[in-house]
């Protein structure tokens, strides 16, 4: 798989096969990050703390802006259980415990590159958070399928959405802002200091409102959503992508880059753009077993 991602990617231009190595290598570092601050995790860390150790490490690393500033949610609030309004989705003073779910959302920006990136695990056994990971897998492909057979971006949502119904799950991402399950990013111009505004970088929200109003003249919209500004085909881009499941007050998801063009080859028209991932190593995993 990872060598399939190389080759598709030394297939397009010399600009752009440098840009879609740019933001691989901010992805992996966010997941690197993922992985190193859930190895730390003990029974009694908070929300707070556990947000703090992603900022932390992701600064000693050289990130120095963000998308959106490091959330972590644990137990029922995985599954964003009675989530109303936005600041709700902000770190808490939860603290994890034995056999309680996580999940971990950062998205720095580097060297003018930004990611989005998911990351649920548990702390110790989880079976119900471990069904709902293997079932993920099912909505990588559907939605990679789907996005090639240029269907629009709500119907997509919808079928996602029937899935997960099939599968006896609650759609977790209707509970985002605008119910979205994928955005757009692009590049982000450094600057030596780079502010955020309620959790978000300044210099990306600038970047998301100018595709907001770029896309409002061509009709499509940078964000993807169940609603009819997203009822247009895939706009070439490129995409986080963040199926979330939820059961019963567990909850899980992953998040990553989904690079679509405006190739008519059906493989190279959208790809994820990384297979090396934990959760896509995780399902090779399960399936050798």
């Amino acid at each position: 798989m990872a060598g399939d991602t190389k080759q598709r990617t030394a297939r397009l231009s010399g600009r752009r096969s440098a840009d879609l190595s740019g933001f691989r290598e901010v992805q992996r570092l966010a997941y690197e990050c993922a992985e190193a601050v859930a190895a730390q995790l003990r029974p009694g860390v908070t929300e707070r703390e556990a947000a703090r150790m992603q900022r932390e490490w992701l600064r000693e690393r050289g990130v120095r802006d963000w998308f959106h500033l490091p959330f972590a949610w644990f137990g029922d609030r995985t599954a964003f259980a009675n989530f109303k309004i936005p600041l709700q989705f902000f770190p808490t003073n939860r603290k994890l415990e034995p056999g309680m779910p996580f999940i971990l959302d950062m998205a720095p920006v580097h060297k003018g590159y930004a990611a989005d990136i998911g990351y649920s695990g548990s702390l110790g056994l989880n079976p119900v958070q471990d069904r709902l990971m293997s079932d993920l897998q099912a909505h990588r492909v559907l939605i990679l399928e789907q996005v090639r057979e240029r269907r629009s971006l709500r119907e997509i949502y919808e079928n996602v959405e029937r899935l997960m119904t099939r599968q006896g799950y609650a759609n977790r991402h209707r509970a985002y802002p605008f119910g979205v399950i994928a955005h757009k990013i692009d590049r982000v111009k450094e600057r030596r200091w780079s502010p955020t505004a309620f959790g978000f970088g300044t210099q990306s929200l600038k970047g998301l409102a100018s595709d907001a109003l770029h896309g409002h003249r061509e009709g499509w919209s940078p964000l993807w959503s169940p609603y009819h500004f997203s009822d247009h085909r895939p706009q070439p881009g490129l995409w986080a992508v963040e199926p979330h499941l939820g059961f019963r007050g567990t909850g899980a998801k992953f998040e990553e880059i989904l690079v679509v063009t405006d190739s008519r080859d059906p493989e190279e028209s959208a790809f994820w753009l990384d297979d090396d991932l934990p959760h896509v190593r995780r399902w090779a995993e399960e399936k050798a077993a």
